[in-house]
């Protein structure tokens, strides 16, 4: 193998990569297109790059340390090419008791950060921003909202 081609290689060892970042990383190295596929192909078929893996780390991980919600994940795969069946295959690393007790932390924490505005509406507002921006979806925000603010 090449020295680019044992770069590439570390590049996918390094962490989960997806197919879309190894192609733009073998261009960025000079690569041309039909060598570029072919790089791909042994990469996949060798098992070192694999977009259900990527996509099930992916989704682990950003929500464990950024605490996204499955929106923002979702739409962050989509952008990446990741196909609606890994997509599917990734929210599954997404604990439903662990997805709705940070969606709570998250709401409860905000919610004493705007304790100091005077109008309801302006703190549903936004927290409701907050964590649709964080990619929870709409109606659970709704849901947390009317318990976060009831007990305010």
């Amino acid at each position: 193998m090449s020295s680019l081609g044992s770069e590439i290689l570390h590049y996918c060892k390094y962490q989960e990569r997806c197919h879309s970042e190894v192609r733009n990383k073998l261009y960025e190295l000079g690569f041309a297109t039909p060598e570029v596929e072919r790089q791909l192909a042994s990469l996949i078929e060798t098992g070192v790059l694999n977009e259900e893996r990527f996509a099930r780390a992916f989704a682990g991980g950003k929500f464990r340390m950024k605490q996204w919600g499955r929106e923002k994940i979702k739409q962050q795969l989509k952008l990446r090419k990741i196909s609606d069946y890994c997509i599917k295959k990734a929210m599954t690393e997404i604990p439903p008791d662990a997805y709705e007790k940070t969606l709570n932390k998250l709401a409860f924490k905000k919610t004493e950060e705007i304790k100091k505005d005077r109008s309801l509406l302006s703190k549903k507002s936004k927290l409701y921003r907050y964590l649709v921006q964080k990619g929870y979806e709409r109606d659970m925000v709704m849901d947390v909202i009317k318990i976060c603010l009831e007990t305010d």
